[in-house]
């Protein structure tokens, strides 16, 4: 994965997604289009986040986990870019 400004795109998938709990709605791709589960992983790890619980949500990658400053945050991920599709800070 490109470096891009990771937590710049985490930021604003965290601040544009508060008020929308509807499901998180990612492309589909084959399956060998799909972005390592590994890379995504490592990069939220390099940026400070602590994943309790990384798994495949209809066309997403999803994660619950911590952010570097210990809030509690759900990010869904597209599968083929990485790309933050919806990502929801939750209550402590």
């Amino acid at each position: 994965m490109k470096k891009i400004g990771f937590s710049l795109l985490l930021a604003m998938g965290l601040l544009g997604s508060q008020a929308a709990f509807a499901a998180a709605d990612c492309k589909s791709y084959p399956k060998e289009e799909w972005a390592s589960e590994d890379t995504l992983k490592e990069a939220l790890e390099a940026e400070g986040y602590t994943i309790k619980k990384f798994k495949i949500d209809g066309n997403c990658y999803e994660i619950y986990g911590r952010s570097k400053e210990g809030k509690k945050v759900e990010i869904y991920f597209d599968m083929k870019t990485l790309a933050i599709v919806k990502a929801i800070g939750l209550k402590d």
